[in-house]
Order: structure tokens, then C-alpha cells, then sequence
């Protein structure tokens, strides 16, 4: 009980630190930093501690195509907006959740028939390959990532870390009662995107959370990372070198990356912007 109490404890403290990160830093140095290992982390933990490691390998293992599946989920708060003018964030929240139930129904269906084929660690490269793809594919056009103006209330703060820390409680009460794909899929329920969204559109507007969804979806790939690694770092280096093992590997193969990628695809957009500012002035 006290491993399920300090990951949702952990979990809620990281939740609120994402959307001050976005608000303050844009979209890009954000997005990354909100999607680093953070939660990911005491799931981890908690999981290994409470039903081993075999069900740790298994719940880590659909890690990666659990977060396709919340990149799919951010995709939809840039995607739904263009079909659809005057979208509300009402209707939003509706549309973004709705879409997640129904894809999280199917994948869970059928990542339950491809481990009785394929191994755990096929399964997950597979998902972090087409995690990979998404991202770079929604990144490769370069979006306006603005930094926030306003501040997000207290209230809406708290609101969200409540959110991210009952997900991790529930993935790691899971695990404990022998449930590692449904653990695996609620550790990665979207509380963070979903409360990032929600906060930073009520409180600047849908240009902010729009900007910051493409470096979130290629930021998770870093979870993905971190999941494949955990099960053979933890039960062969212990929890505390273990963990450390999977974060620094984690953010040195894809989050540093990822940003380098994402501050070049934006300095494409810079210069198209001034040649467009040239041209108009010429005319």
C-alpha cells in the first residue's frame, strides 16, 4: 500500500511541474521536458515491487504502443480543430477522450492476441518504431510553439496532479493484484496530456497546447525507451542504479535528440516566416 501511496504521491508532484514548464518555456523546450521519465518512473517502482518481474516485463513491454496510443490522443487535439471550426474545449475534451476509450479497446485486444505470437520485447520495439513515426511525421512541418501569457490557476494545478497520481495508483494497485496489462495501460492513461490541454486552453487559449503537441508526442518516446530498458536494468541492477540506468539512457537516446530535431524543424520555420516578411515588403 505505502509503494501505491508514494507513486501517486510522485506521479502528482511531476503532473503539476509539466504544465508550468509549457507555460513558461513554449511548446518545444516544454513538450520535451513534460514527456521526460517522470511518472513512468515510480510506476516502474511500484510495479516491480508489487508483482515482480515477469509482470513487470509484461506491463512494460505494451509501454510503447500504450504511448502511440497517447500521441494518437494529442494528434487529435491538433487534428479535430482543423476538421471543425469554433471547437470548444468542452467538445474537445469529449472528441480527445472518446477517440482514446475506443483505440485503447482495440490496441488492448490486440496486444493481448500478439504476445500469445510474438515475444515482449518484439511487441514493444515494434510500438516505440511507430511511436518514432508519428512524432517525427507530426513534427516534420513546423508549428508555432508560443510560451503562455497567462497563468494557470492554483485550482486547475492541483486538479491535474490529482488526475496523473489516482492513474499511477490504479497502474501500480494493478500490478499487485496480478493485472500487468491493465496496469500497463492505466500507468499511461493520458492524465498528463489531458489535464496539459485542458489547464493551458483555459488558461492561454488552443494556440499553447496546440504548440506543445507535436514535441509531446516525440517527447514519449523517451518513455517508451525507459520501459524497454527497466525490465532487465531493475532485477539486474536493483531499483536505485536500475532506475538511473533507464532515465539517463532513456533522455541521451531520444529526449536530447528530439529536441535537437525539434529546434531545427523550428528554425525552418523561422526562415520561411522572414523570407514571407521579405517578400511582402518588397511588394
Amino acid at each position: 500500500m505505502y509503494s501505491v501511496l508514494l507513486a501517486a504521491l510522485f506521479a502528482g508532484i511531476v503532473a503539476i511541474l509539466v504544465t508550468v514548464a509549457i507555460e513558461k518555456w513554449g511548446g518545444i523546450i516544454g513538450g520535451i521536458l513534460g514527456t521526460l521519465p517522470t511518472t513512468i518512473v515510480p510506476a516502474t517502482i511500484g510495479m516491480y515491487v508489487e508483482g515482480g518481474s515477469d509482470d513487470l516485463a509484461t506491463s512494460m513491454s505494451l509501454i510503447p504502443f500504450w504511448m502511440l496510443l497517447n500521441a494518437l490522443f494529442v494528434a487529435s487535439w491538433v487534428v479535430y480543430p482543423r476538421m471543425k471550426e469554433g471547437v470548444t474545449l468542452a467538445q474537445m475534451t469529449v472528441v480527445s477522450l472518446g477517440f482514446w476509450s475506443v483505440l485503447a479497446i482495440l490496441m488492448t485486444i490486440s496486444l493481448t492476441e500478439a504476445l500469445n505470437y510474438f515475444s515482449e520485447n518484439a511487441v514493444g520495439v515494434a510500438g516505440l518504431v511507430a511511436l518514432l513515426g508519428l512524432g517525427i511525421w507530426m513534427t516534420w512541418v513546423p508549428q508555432k510553439a508560443p510560451k503562455g501569457t497567462n497563468s494557470v490557476t492554483v485550482k486547475v494545478l492541483m486538479m491535474r496532479g490529482l488526475a496523473a497520481a489516482t492513474a499511477i495508483g490504479i497502474a501500480v494497485q494493478s500490478s499487485s493484484m496480478g493485472q500487468p496489462i491493465i496496469a500497463g495501460l492505466a500507468s499511461v492513461f493520458p492524465a498528463i496530456f489531458l489535464t496539459t490541454m485542458v489547464a493551458l486552453w483555459m488558461a492561454q487559449g488552443s494556440d499553447v497546447p496546440t504548440g506543445a503537441a507535436g514535441p509531446m508526442m516525440l517527447g514519449g518516446s523517451s518513455v517508451a525507451v525507459y520501459s524497454l530498458i527497466a525490465p532487465w536494468a531493475l532485477p539486474e541492477y536493483g531499483i536505485i542504479v536500475g532506475t538511473l540506468i533507464c532515465w539517463f539512457s532513456a533522455v541521451v537516446s531520444t529526449s536530447i535528440p528530439a529536441y535537437s530535431y525539434l529546434r531545427w524543424r523550428q528554425s525552418k520555420l523561422i526562415i520561411v516566416n522572414s523570407l514571407d516578411t521579405s517578400h511582402t515588403s518588397i511588394e
